[in-house]
């Protein structure tokens, strides 16, 4: 089923479960996001999301963003980034009435066989692509370098980071 997260297309108290799977960011307005898994929600049934740190340097494409933004190359984001944050999710939660309400940061790290690996399989995202596409090939080399300055390599030549997301669930308003 397709809907709009502000007006889902459910009855209301008709869901024991209602997730927003790193969406709540492209929400125009989270709060009628959230407000709309608490109608939908039998009494005592669970909201639930995740979403990756925005605000906090958390997505998984923040060294080549922090990057660009260096050089003043635009980056995509989404409407409402701030929704991301821990902190907001948890008052989001709380002004829609919910309960028993639990937050917790998830940790996701990657290991590339090398920064080549890294730089390929960062280019096939279309959050990069709008910009890369357009940069002339000795500005997209001199991108290239500053990102693999910001990655260093182990000894045998991996390049591991982190990204992170937070998460939140409670339980629905009686």
């Amino acid at each position: 089923m397709q809907g709009d997260a502000m007006a889902l297309p459910v009855a209301d108290r008709s869901a024991d479960v209602a997730v927003m799977a790193l969406v709540i960011f492209f929400v125009p307005e989270p709060a009628r996001g959230v407000a709309e898994m608490a109608r939908v929600l039998r009494p005592g049934g669970m909201a639930a999301a995740y979403a990756w740190d925005l605000d906090g340097g958390g997505f998984p494409l923040e060294p080549m963003q922090a990057e660009m933004r260096a050089v003043g190359l635009p980056t995509m984001r989404p409407p409402s980034p701030h929704a991301s944050r821990i902190d907001v999710l948890r008052a989001l939660w709380t002004n829609a009435g919910f309960s028993a309400i639990e937050t917790r940061e998830i940790v996701a790290t990657r290991t590339f066989d090398d920064f080549e690996d890294v730089w390929t399989t960062s280019l096939l995202s279309n959050v990069l692509q709008a910009t890369v596409s357009q940069m002339a090939a000795a500005d997209l080399e001199a991108l290239k370098g500053r990102v693999r300055a910001r990655l260093p390599a182990s000894a045998d030549g991996r390049v591991t980071f982190s990204a992170r997301a937070n998460a939140i669930k409670g339980c629905a308003p009686g």
